[in-house]
């Protein structure tokens, strides 16, 4: 501790200087410094800094702060040396009154580590008010007769500084006939006496004119003065006298205004005027008079002003009896204030810290809490505690001061915000309480991974879907908060058929809508398989995964296909064979159709479309098998046409049509003579170009020439007939007739086959199928449908298109050279 000695300079001030060093105890954590009265605002107190073991700029980023309570602040930090500073000018008496020592108690609270420091300040008194007197006249009857040596008390002054400031000393100016004598009493308050030194003769003098002095002890020494005016009377030798020096009283404060205290009573045992009495409350500093009331004839003292024990726990009144001419005497009524419980406790969040992670550790601090009742013993007893079942504890730190822990950890999924409620109850009777809310927030951790649901999916697509459509859309939940349930959406890496699922399908990451970047073909893949993979943006992100099934639904997009009978790709006809002697319901042949789609969209009917010879043919609906609806008669054409479509039962419907052709014959031998009307009807280019010839013939020959050509023709035309039956003959002998024969690329469905034959005229091949046995109402491959057997030799051209041709051109020239000789021999 540092001390400041006062010094002298001249007549000056005295100026004191109190300590202004500070006491540090680690052990209680209180800091004590001393200052001097009335000094200017902004003087140093004490080196706050260096006694908390802080650097003058730590204090503001440390969150340094007085924390004063119930009046004004008087001093403050100067953030820039570290000391402790007054706020403003500061008089001892106004705060302490006469009080020996002026302590004021403040703490200094340091934020970032939730400490409290107590403070004491003692405020040390100087010589800044000269005593007073109540008035400044005071007047004084003596009788006459009043026996020298007699004492007259005289009024008091009243000096508000405590110490050697305060009243020391009373001086009377000088007179014969009277002395000043100071008592001292026990509680150290010196009352001044006027004493009769010698007999008063009213007709010598009737006034006597004294000056009363009192002075303190200061330096400069302040005095003050009190006029005393001696009258001289007669036959009143008897002051007034209290039945007690000192009253006592004790009232609660509670007590209502009006109320009568005590009543105190003097006599004077002279008579008539002279005893009359009457009682002054004594001026006193402070607000006494404002909250007392005296009768002055009765003596009652009675109550002004509500009393309050937390301002004032006692007061003293003076009180003067004073008789008819003037003598007085003096008594003191001393108040004791009981305490009520009429404070409830006051609750001050000194420190708080708005928000707690969740992952923080049991005794987590989350404020620091002061508790204060003005009342006193049991009355300013609180006790604080946490209301409704909350993970929270308070703990008792220095003094009235609480800390408010967590008691457990925190799930800001399940609460993110506590509004704590804190009440504070006193132990009187009936106790109060007050009751504080807290409101804390609960930060989030990525303590929760996005989940999915359900776990997994399955969705329906329809296949020829348009590229970029959405197909499904998948949505993952995350309880937590902000970042940490940002989520974002991906696709497991996997192939389909070999290629990556990313070329099929994409999800956007955001929404989780997934999108098809393909047309998805039903007959290629009926299902995809997918794995979704949530994440969140947490630090370290956490993810989850769900399964999605996707299953294509299938479209009528593809058209009946039509496997038998296939059509040729070399410009041949297929024929089938039907014998003139099949029965009704006979099997010509099967049409076999698929359809690629599945379910309703591949299911198949066969229909008949068109036929040359109607009613002859019919077409099972559901089996495709060409029968003949009646007998055959020899009126039926040989060749017959025939247009079968078949159909699914898709929406819309597909279809597609096949045209078969069906020879009609009794036996092979007349299919082959036929097979020229067949090629004949086939080529309308051939018939026109015979048609020119036998034109040509006829305009250049004669009736008579002609007969004789065409009689040849027809001799000619038997010969060839019977070149080829021979032919035929040979390689068929024990053929059935009742078989069906193709011819010119023919591809036939027979109920029984037995060979085949293949007859090639002019690089254009004839197809003869014949039955063979135990394969009835099967297909024939495509590879036996191609085979083919030459039955002519190469030199026998006559069948073919050219071989006509050129027949036809020499046997016209021949009869032109002909009927030219014939001409010019006739």
């Amino acid at each position: 501790m540092s001390n400041c000695l006062a010094f002298r300079n001249g007549r000056g001030l005295a100026l004191l200087c109190a300590l202004l060093g500070s006491l540090w105890d680690p052990g209680t954590g209180q800091i004590r410094y001393s200052v001097r009265e009335e000094l200017d605002k902004g003087s140093f107190v004490g080196n706050l800094s260096k006694d908390l073991g802080l650097e003058p700029r730590e204090l503001a980023q440390r969150g340094v702060r007085i924390v004063s309570r119930g009046r004004a602040q008087l001093f403050s930090l100067n953030p820039g040396s570290g000391g402790l500073v007054t706020a403003g000018r500061i008089d001892r008496e106004e705060l302490c009154a006469q009080s020996a020592r002026c302590l004021l108690h403040f703490n200094v609270l340091i934020e970032d580590k939730l400490k409290i420091f107590e403070v004491e300040v003692d405020i040390t008194d100087i010589n800044d008010n000269a005593p007073s007197f109540p008035t400044d006249e005071l007047e004084i009857k003596i009788g006459e007769l009043t026996v020298p040596g007699t004492r007259f008390p005289l009024k008091t002054a009243f000096d508000p500084d405590v110490g050697t400031n305060s009243l020391q000393n009373y001086k009377l100016s000088p007179t014969d006939y009277f002395s000043l004598v100071v008592n001292t009493a026990s509680d150290g308050a010196k009352y001044p006496e006027l004493v009769l030194e010698r007999s008063l003769d009213r007709e010598t003098k009737a006034v006597h004119q004294l000056d009363l002095t009192a002075s303190d002890g200061g330096d400069p020494v302040r005095s003050g003065a009190l006029c005393i005016q001696v009258i001289v009377v007669d036959a009143n030798d008897n002051p007034p006298v209290f039945t007690q020096p000192e009253y006592h009283v004790s009232v609660l404060e509670s007590v209502p205004v009006g109320t009568r205290l005590i009543t105190v009573n003097a006599t004077d045992p002279d008579e008539g005027f002279n005893a009359q009495v009457s009682y002054i409350l004594d001026k006193m500093p402070g607000k006494i008079a404002q909250v007392f009331q005296l009768n002055s004839a009765t003596g009652d003292i009675s109550i002004l002003k509500s009393l309050d024990y937390e301002e004032a726990m006692s007061y003293e009144i003076k009180i003067e009896a004073q008789d008819g001419p003037g003598l007085f005497s003096r008594a003191k009524v001393l108040v004791t204030v009981l305490d009520v419980n009429d404070n409830a406790p006051e609750v001050t969040i000194a420190s708080l810290t708005g928000a707690v992670p969740e992952e923080a550790a049991a005794g987590s601090e989350i404020a620091l809490i002061n508790v204060h009742d003005r009342d006193s013993g049991q009355n300013g007893q609180v006790s604080i505690f946490v209301l409704g079942n909350l993970p929270f504890n308070l703990e008792k730190s220095i003094g009235q001061y609480y800390r408010l822990v967590t008691a457990g950890s925190l799930d800001r999924e399940q609460v993110s915000q506590y509004n704590i409620s804190l009440r504070a109850t006193d132990g009187g009777t009936p106790p109060l309480s007050t009751e504080t809310r807290i409101t804390l927030q609960v930060t989030d951790i990525n303590d929760n991974p996005p989940t999915f649901t359900p776990a997994s999916y399955s969705a329906y697509i329809p296949e020829n879907n348009p590229r970029g459509a959405s197909v499904f859309c998948v949505t993952a939940q995350d309880p937590d908060s902000e970042d940490n349930a940002r989520i974002t959406y991906s696709l497991t890496d996997d192939t389909l058929q070999g290629v990556p699922l990313s070329s099929y399908i994409t999800i956007n990451s955001n929404t989780g809508v997934l999108y098809a970047l393909q047309s998805f073909d039903y007959e290629r893949f009926r299902e995809l398989q997918l794995v979704v993979t949530a994440s969140d943006s947490g630090k370290p992100p956490l993810s989850s995964n769900a399964s999605l099934l996707l299953f294509l639904v299938d479209q009528n997009d593809n058209a009946p296909e039509i496997l038998y009978p296939v059509v040729p790709t070399d410009g041949s006809t297929c024929v089938e064979l039907a014998p003139r002697s099949a029965e009704p319901g006979y099997l010509v042949t099967k049409v076999v159709a698929v359809d690629r789609d599945s379910g309703q969209n591949a299911w198949l009917s066969y229909r008949l479309l068109k036929a040359s010879e109607p009613g002859l043919f019919t077409v099972g609906l559901h089996t495709g098998e060409v029968r003949t609806a009646r007998a055959l008669l020899d009126r039926d054409a040989l060749k017959q046409s025939l247009v079968v479509a078949v159909q699914d039962h898709g929406q819309p419907p597909l279809s597609a049509t096949v045209t078969l052709t069906i020879a009609v014959a009794d036996s092979i031998p007349d299919v082959l003579a036929d097979l020229g009307s067949v090629q004949t009807s086939s080529e309308p280019r051939d018939a026109d170009l015979t048609l020119y010839l036998v034109v040509a013939v006829a305009v250049v020959s004669c009736v008579f020439l002609a007969f004789v050509i065409a009689l040849l023709a027809l001799r000619l035309r038997r010969w060839h007939a019977v070149r080829l039956l021979r032919a035929s003959s040979s390689g068929l002998a024990g053929a059935p007739a009742s078989h069906l024969v193709g011819v010119a690329g023919v591809q036939a469905f027979l109920q029984t086959y037995s060979q085949e034959v293949s007859v090639t005229a002019d690089s254009r091949q004839s197809h003869l199928i014949f039955p063979q046995p135990n394969y009835a109402d099967t297909l024939i491959s495509q590879e036996s449908c191609e085979k083919s057997e030459p039955l002519m030799g190469p030199q026998e051209l006559l069948e073919t298109k050219g071989g006509l041709e050129v027949f036809g051109v020499s046997y016209l020239l021949f009869f032109f050279f002909l009927s030219i000789m014939l001409v010019r021999v006739f």
